[in-house]
């Protein structure tokens, strides 16, 4: 089996470069499956709305030292990313768009991406674009609701810190993931099988 972890010779390379035809046809046949599979089972579209999360630095801690303002940072952000994910927040986006329950909205349909200060994305993936979009504006939405209810109270946000919708969610045109990408893995792909051919199972030349 110490053949399978030697490196390549000269006329293994020879081989790959001969068999041209193979790579070729691989990768046609490669892309023809993956633009089969996208559109037989394609990828949902994504929306994504955005909310302008300001913690004050300057103002919450003016005279404290940059160890404190990064956990200041830490402790508020996660306390932000638990009520995007709330109940209250979740329920509240189910009574509007009473076509969807908790559990599909907490089975992978929502997603965050969020920096600690900063515009934070509220993305939504759904088979039905305008449906995406609703969700994505309601969540963030409620999300900036839910903040403004916070800020300042018993053991809630800090009293500094704002939360503005930006960008409300627009229907999407294109789905999550591009025909393209469909069309160039499934070429990488069946090109990687192509060299395994080549290089385990036809004969070698004497």
């Amino acid at each position: 089996m110490h053949w399978l972890f030697s490196p390549p010779s000269i006329d293994d390379l020879i081989r790959l470069l001969k068999a041209w035809r193979l790579w070729s046809v691989g990768a046609l046949v490669g892309a023809l499956i993956g633009a089969g599979i996208y559109y037989l089972a394609p990828p949902p579209y994504r929306a994504h709305a955005i909310v302008l999360v300001d913690f004050n630095l300057e103002q919450a801690w003016p005279k404290e030292t940059d160890r404190q303002q990064f956990y200041y940072l830490e402790r508020e952000t996660r306390k932000l990313e638990e009520i995007a994910r709330s109940d209250a927040v979740m329920e509240s986006i189910v009574e509007t768009n009473g076509d969807i329950t908790t559990q599909e909205l907490r089975s992978g349909k929502l997603s965050l991406s969020q920096p600690a200060e900063g515009g934070w994305h509220f993305y939504v993936d759904d088979e039905n674009p305008e449906r995406a979009a609703a969700l994505a504006s309601r969540w963030s939405q409620v999300f900036v609701e839910q903040v403004h209810l916070q800020v300042g109270a018993a053991e809630g946000l800090n009293s500094f810190i704002e939360a503005t919708q930006t960008q409300a969610a627009q229907s999407p045109r294109d789905r999550r993931i591009s025909l393209s990408t469909y069309l160039f893995v499934g070429a990488v792909a069946f090109l990687a099988i192509a060299s395994f051919l080549v290089l385990f199972f036809s004969p070698k030349p004497e």
